[in-house]
């Protein structure tokens, strides 16, 4: 108990003084997730949005793929990406392995379907009435769709912080495509699973409460977001 106790407090000195290491390793975490998820919401909200919106032949099959890719485990996307980008993959050539933009492209492809199903759930819980009401208006169907993604919002700003949430928590994408090189492509949980393995918990402790506190940050955004939007 006494040694918790003491990498605790030892953890929270790390932080207190600005550890220049736990600064660049929390500053990969965030850039890299930040960046996924930008780009898995611009391609995931207009695709579940348009999957929600309009009845096309094989839309309850698209709904059960993309449910299917929420459990999609991470080390299998990790595989998948690295079988592209390495050397003997068809995108050898740009050099993708081992870098950021190699964790940024598996961290999209695990998020996307998590922002697209999150969307299709929020659109489908708006009343029909809101397209009816709007298209009866002169609405066209741009003004439609903004009108209808207005009355979602709380549903898809939802989608994008757990999304968000998924990233900066994963391990194996980060570890199988970024290599976890020091202050290059180490993250927060790839450093995590390093220390603990060396047997140094005190800055595994300090990067699993900046985890926490990022994690409880945004859940207290969207919950200013929620009640500054009801005001």
């Amino acid at each position: 108990m006494d040694f918790l106790i003491d990498s605790f407090l030892s953890a929270l000195l790390l932080i207190w003084s600005m550890d220049p290491e736990l600064l660049v390793i929390v500053q990969v975490s965030l850039k890299v997730s930040a960046i996924s998820t930008i780009i898995a919401s611009v391609a995931g909200i207009p695709a579940g949005f348009l999957i929600a919106f309009r009845s096309f032949r094989g839309k309850r099959l698209v709904i059960t793929v993309l449910n299917t890719l929420l459990a999609m485990p991470t080390v299998v996307i990790g595989l998948f990406v690295y079988a592209f980008i390495s050397r003997r993959g068809i995108f050898g050539a740009f050099d993708l392995l081992y870098t950021q933009k190699a964790i940024i492209i598996g961290q999209v492809i695990l998020i996307i379907p998590i922002v697209t199903t999150f969307t299709i759930t929020a659109i489908n819980r708006i009343d029909d009435r809101y397209r009816k009401t709007a298209l009866t208006l002169g609405a066209n169907l741009f003004q439609t769709a903004v009108a209808i993604i207005r009355e979602a919002r709380f549903g898809i700003v939802a989608s994008i912080i757990v999304a968000f949430g998924r990233v900066i928590a994963e391990v194996g994408i980060s570890m199988m495509l970024g290599g976890n090189a020091k202050g290059f492509t180490r993250t927060i949980t790839t450093a995590m699973a390093l220390e603990y393995d060396k047997g140094e918990f005190v800055l595994s402790v300090a990067l699993g409460i900046v985890l926490l506190m990022v994690s409880f940050g945004m859940n207290v955004f969207f919950n200013y977001f929620q009640g500054k939007a009801r005001v």
